[in-house]
């Protein structure tokens, strides 16, 4: 399932089970019975053109929901104030555990779960 062909409506869910932060919003989500599909990134990386949906999405430059503390960020070459939004991109799609988790898209707008309550802005 694709960020560039879904509907305009639906929810996707990024979704990592292993974090509990993404279970959370996830079972948020599902208690208050919304539709929505859940993309397992770490199995279903994003591609760069996705990731650049998702950036627009966010309104936030990559830099900003990157998880610059994981050791893939120095293993991909990254030095934080040193590299540029496709690199950021680039190595987002490499090493998927680098994206934010969770988040909700929906439409043109999309939200970082944290805490996982933000979701619930996009309903």
């Amino acid at each position: 399932m694709s960020l560039l062909t879904r509907s305009e409506d639906e929810l996707v869910l990024l979704h990592n089970p292993r974090c509990s932060k993404s279970r959370a919003a996830h079972a948020l989500l599902e208690e208050r019975g919304v539709p929505f599909r859940e993309r397992r990134y770490l199995d279903e990386p994003l591609s760069i053109d996705e990731l650049q949906v998702l950036a627009a999405c966010l309104g936030r430059p990559a830099r900003d929901w990157a998880r610059r503390g994981e050791p893939a960020w120095e293993a991909a070459g990254l030095v934080d104030g040193a590299c540029s939004e496709p690199e950021i991109l680039a190595a987002m799609a490499a090493h998927p555990v680098l994206i934010e988790r969770p988040i909700l898209v929906r439409g043109a707008r999309a939200v970082v779960g944290r805490p996982p309550e933000r979701v619930l802005d996009l309903l």
